[in-house]
């Protein structure tokens, strides 16, 4: 076997392990999401979304995601939860390159009072770190909506 097809099989496995790692926690929210007695399906969307950073005032990097995910909740509106995920455009100002990865993201909201709800959402996005490996990057938010 040409050390070119042994690449190719190598980063095919490694993009199989990156996918699995990557899918877990959106396949877990998927399975749970029947355990919501009563829950009230709403249905698949698709989400575009941009974000840019400027660190001092200079831009820096931009991803783009185009997610196709699922949501719905409760029948009683106290829980509510979403499960995305697809591709991401993430472009770099220092090597003026566009790399294509794979993003998703798992939420939930509860209601914890009439006007009061609390939400959280976990995020992940495949890449590499300084050395080249294939890492997978998680971020997470957690917040409290007041509703007048």
């Amino acid at each position: 076997m040409s050390s070119v097809e042994n690449s190719i099989i190598r980063g095919f496995f490694a993009c199989e392990t990156i996918l699995r790692k990557m899918f877990k926690p959106l396949i877990a929210a998927v399975a749970a999401a029947p355990l919501f007695a009563g829950a009230a399906f709403a249905g698949p969307y698709v989400n575009v979304e941009a974000n840019a950073s400027y660190p001092d005032g200079e831009y820096d990097t931009a991803t783009t995601d185009l997610h196709f995910g699922f949501d719905g909740g409760t029948d009683d509106g106290k829980v509510g939860y979403y499960v995305q995920a697809g591709p991401a455009f993430v472009h770099t100002d220092s090597d003026d390159e566009t790399e294509t990865e794979l993003s998703g993201k798992v939420g939930a909201s509860f209601q914890v009072a009439d006007s009061t709800s609390v939400y959280g959402e976990l995020a992940g996005i495949t890449g590499e770190d300084g050395d080249g490996d294939d890492i997978i990057d998680f971020a997470g938010k957690v917040g409290l909506t007041y509703k007048f």
